[in-house]
């Protein structure tokens, strides 16, 4: 019922269109029963009956008249069906429409631990697969199922109005096919659940393949990926084999039942019709409508299949459809009426992704710095750098502890007003199928195109652009293929300085440039045409020495802090990193 809820609630603004013609579907569905009663009239006053030849002379006219209604009859409703799949896949590509939109809005909110814990190839089944099969249901399945229910119950009606003996025996077998049908349902509703997990598994390995080919390709490892990407094929290919043959194991049995119905109606019917029981229009009437018995038995078998696979896609899709992002606003948020200065104050913060105390990747940290000024952080891989910034957008929330921006707790500010105001440029870049342009005014789409021109200079970005063929409405291609490291850093950059956030956050951006095109960015960096506070994680210590102070980090711990001239006295990660690289 939860799933009847949810397709009802999605249906608004064609919830009218859609019972109406649910409502007209069961008119179409009566009229069926037009031509069985016509030619059943037909027969037995112009063919087999006593006085059919005189009939035919003397009541022409009303042949003519059931003829007629005949043919307007299967018109009307060949019209009307032909207007209700239209209005059926109306509503449906309606609704899909609006849970597509609002599933993506909805991942749009989510924060990092959504992502770390739904694979890239699950979420891309659940926006295309699973949004079909519930597509499917709403503009198929549910209208078979009415209209198998609907044309069994006029069809048995029709019959006990000819002859109920004859009735009862058509549809005996009918208890003994829902019985089957029921077992089926049971058996084959978890075999969807894990044929669905298999797709996820394959999509998930093949968009990973894709996008990481040119490290496949720089490892010469194709045939490895061959071998892991047949292997999950063959799992996918081995469960969809399992259901099959579960179903045409119950197939078997549903077909035979439901044919039985014609053996049932040739044999008792004969016998009837031989010993003047039924009349040959009584006959012919009850034949032209075996299939209103047999059909719709026959056919449950793959409703009650396509209902099973709808309830295996729909819940996938429901869980992330309801899920909601620990972080978010929260009622009493403050909203700065002005631009945010950037002072950050770190309150012995601890952070970490696991249950306990042991899985810390931070431990109570404690910094301020002040708006405008520039600090370095460095440390062993793994201390906790990365983890550390993103603790200022709320990419994820601190354990325990609090971080402030202008003497504010961040858990207290508007989200959107707090990303806005800092700028990131991380040493993996995520660059877009657009124009350099587009990339660099990502943040600030209303941006003139001699911004997008300063702040390439500032990134020092420019000079490679001008060179393109079309400069900055060159199309870069996914995740920025065609340029090198370090042009997509540069461009990142760009990106970030864009915004003219308040907070500057820049993660080893400079790692694939030389030292030239770093002394460069660094220079314009701290001539800036506007106030920002600038964090900056450093793996050289030509990019941490004109910090105004530094912190290092060790085990998720503060182990030192201090200026560049401060560091070098004491004898520390620091002094070791200055000593190696000097």
């Amino acid at each position: 019922m939860f799933l009847i809820r949810w397709l009802w609630k999605n249906l608004q603004g064609y919830r009218g269109r859609y019972i109406s013609a649910l409502l007209l579907l069961i008119v179409v569905q009566i009229m069926f029963i037009g031509n069985p009663f016509l030619i059943r009239i037909v027969v037995d006053t112009f063919i087999s009956g006593e006085n059919a030849a005189e009939n035919i002379v003397n009541q022409r006219n009303l042949l003519y008249l059931l003829i007629g209604l005949t043919i307007v009859i299967n018109a009307v409703r060949l019209a009307l069906q032909y207007f209700l799949q239209l209005t059926f896949e109306v509503c449906s590509q309606g609704a899909i429409y609006k849970i597509r939109a609002f599933l993506f809005g909805n991942m749009q909110k989510q924060d990092a631990t959504f992502y770390d814990y739904y694979r890239t190839g699950d979420i891309m089944t659940r926006l295309s697969g699973d949004l079909e099969m519930v597509r499917h249901t709403l503009s198929w399945v549910i209208k078979s199922i009415i209209e198998c229910f609907v044309i069994f119950v006029v069809a048995a009606v029709f019959y006990f109005t000819i002859d109920v003996y004859m009735a009862l025996c058509l549809i005996a077998l009918t208890p003994v096919i829902f019985i089957i049908s029921f077992v089926f349902r049971k058996k084959v509703g978890p075999m969807y659940g894990e044929l669905r997990e298999r797709l996820a598994e394959l999509n998930t390995a093949a968009e990973e393949n894709i996008s990481g080919n040119r490290v496949v390709k720089a490892f010469a490892a194709e045939e490895f990926e061959i071998e892991k990407f047949k292997s999950i094929n063959t799992m996918y290919a081995s469960q969809n084999k399992i259901t099959a043959s579960m179903w045409w194991k119950f197939f078997l049995p549903i077909e035979t039942l439901s044919q039985g119905v014609w053996v049932i109606h040739l044999v008792v019917g004969g016998l009837f019709a031989i010993n003047g029981r039924l009349t040959m229009g009584d006959f012919m009437a009850f034949s032209m409508l075996m299939w209103a018995v047999s059909g719709p038995v026959s056919y449950l078998g793959n409703i009650i299949n396509d209902l099973q696979r709808f309830t295996a896609s729909a819940n996938k899709i429901i869980e992330v459809y309801y899920s909601r992002s620990k972080i978010a606003d929260r009622s009493d948020a403050v909203e700065f009426p002005e631009r945010i200065k950037g002072d950050i104050e770190f309150k012995n913060v601890s952070f970490r992704y696991g249950q306990t105390e042991k899985d810390n990747v931070l431990t109570d940290i404690s910094f301020k710095i002040k708006a405008g000024q520039t600090v370095a952080i460095m440390g062993e891989t793994g201390s906790g750098k990365t983890t550390l910034v993103n603790l200022i957008p709320r990419v994820y929330d601190v354990t325990k502890g609090e971080v402030l921006v202008d003497g504010y707790n961040i858990r207290m500010l508007k989200l959107n007003q707090l990303r806005s105001s800092i700028g990131i440029a991380t040493q993996e870049v995520m660059l877009y199928s657009d124009t350099i342009e587009g990339n660099i005014a990502f943040g600030n789409i209303d941006m003139s195109l001699e911004d997008v021109v300063l702040c390439a200079k500032t990134a020092d970005a420019h000079e490679f652009v001008d060179k393109m063929p079309e400069q900055y409405d060159t199309i870069i291609g996914e995740r920025g293929v065609g340029l090198s490291g370090g042009q997509k850093q540069r461009v990142a950059l760009a990106r970030a300085l864009a915004i003219k956030p308040s907070v500057l956050i820049l993660d080893d951006t400079t790692s694939a440039v030389d030292s030239e095109t770093e002394n460069y960015i660094q220079e314009s960096l701290r001539n800036l045409d506007f106030p920002c506070t600038k964090i900056i994680i450093a793996a050289r210590i030509s990019s941490a020495k004109d910090a105004d102070f530094i912190i290092v980090l060790k085990d998720g711990k503060i182990s030192e802090t201090g200026t560049h001239e401060e560091l070098l006295n004491n004898d520390g990660y620091y002094r070791e990193v200055y000593d190696l690289q000097s």
